[in-house]
């Protein structure tokens, strides 16, 4: 057991030495080790055996904070789940950007993932902190509900409640609020350091990056809470549904990648101030929007905000880990952004007739095989300049 644990915390450690930034996402794409269980003795006995081997995967970890590294020594059982999340938010994005000119891209060789992009604070930035905090909490709520955890289950809080409609809780709901707390106190830890031991003017500068930051992790998580619907079942005779119980169950998490890609269309690119809401804050300041027309109007909770424009992903820029358009495929008749026209951003693009060579009108001779003739069609493969 310890040279397996020593084995993977090395391996660990390997890649962990290759990023100059490291971020908590980065777990999305190595995973975590075998999974931990939470010890009794958990945060008060510190020569624990099993205390001590949580302690020591935790701190291998690459890219937690220390704020997070106790959050993971309190609960190392959840780890694994919020590794899972933050492949789900990744995928996710690589998914819903897949035809533009951004396509989430992301680097295997860095802890920062998304390099350049999550330090630019463009809208882009904005769905990486949305979707990653979002896919934490569907993937903790998730295993709550499955029993994976031992410090969480599902919701049983309304169970048995009669309503006025006529129909009572029942069955187990997933515990979205557990979901939602733990993402909290893991997820934000970094924005929550970020300004400590900072002058007072890099303070200014970095607190509207902070709270950007802030808002988007829970605009992901109010996603949600948001899309939670009502599941029911009937009993009676015959399916007569004399009763019906019903529980809340979370969206599929594709569901919440298509809500929060909406969002990314009508990104808010704010000032300065506090976005109320999202931040527990005594001031009165709010961000603001940056266009003239609705300077005076505050942000919604659930907008996703920005701060800077987003770059011109067209051309490649490798120090900003920009890749471009180049030797991409777009679509010569498509009119949205995978066309040819936007993707490959005027340059034009190259075609290439491809020839496939494949069995078809394949039928069954008696007795017993099947004969089939061999087609060959092209398809025109456009690829841009």
């Amino acid at each position: 057991m310890c040279v397996l644990l020593l084995s993977w915390i090395l391996l660990l450690l390997l890649q962990a030495t290759t990023a100059a930034q490291p971020n908590w996402m980065y777990l999305g794409l190595v995973g975590v080790g075998p999974p931990m269980q939470q010890h009794p003795s958990a945060g008060t006995d510190l020569e624990d055996p099993e205390l001590a081997e949580a302690r020591a995967v935790c701190g291998a970890l690459p890219g937690l904070v220390a704020q997070q590294i106790e959050v993971c020594m309190a609960h190392p059982g959840t780890i694994r789940s919020v590794s899972d999340g933050a492949r789900r938010g990744i995928e996710e994005c690589q998914f819903q950007f897949r035809n533009e000119r951004w396509n989430c891209t992301t680097s295997v060789d860095e802890q920062s993932v998304f390099g350049y992009i999550l330090e630019r604070g463009s809208k882009e930035t904005a769905f990486i902190y949305a979707v990653t905090s979002a896919g934490v909490v569907h993937a903790v709520t998730q295993a709550c509900s499955s029993g994976n955890l031992t410090e969480c289950s599902c919701d049983a809080g309304k169970q048995g409640q009669a309503t006025p409609e006529g129909w009572k809780w029942g069955g187990c709901s997933d515990n979205l609020q557990y979901g939602v707390n733990f993402a909290r106190k893991f997820v934000d830890a970094p924005e929550r350091i970020k300004s400590t031991g900072l002058s007072v003017k890099n303070k200014k500068s970095w607190s509207v990056r902070v709270r950007m930051n802030l808002h988007n992790n829970e605009a992901g998580r109010q996603v949600v809470a948001s899309l939670m619907r009502m599941q029911c079942r009937c009993h009676g005779v015959s399916g007569s549904c004399e009763l019906k119980t019903c529980w809340k169950t979370m969206p599929s998490f594709s569901e919440v990648g298509d809500t929060l890609k909406r969002k990314y269309r009508q990104a808010v690119q704010v000032s300065r101030g506090v976005i109320t809401g999202s931040v527990k804050t005594k001031g009165k300041k709010r961000l603001r929007r940056k266009s003239k027309q609705s300077r005076r109007l505050p942000v919604a909770k659930g907008d996703l905000v920005h701060i800077h424009k987003s770059p011109n992903y067209c051309v490649q820029d490798p120090v900003k880990g920009i890749p471009g358009t180049q030797g991409r495929e777009c679509n010569k008749t498509s009119t949205g952004p995978d066309s040819c026209d936007l993707l490959c951003c005027g340059r034009g693009y190259n075609t290439q007739v491809m020839k496939y060579v494949e069995r078809c009108h394949c039928k069954f001779v008696w007795c017993c095989y099947v004969k089939c003739k061999t087609c060959e069609t092209q398809i025109d493969r456009h690829t841009c300049k």
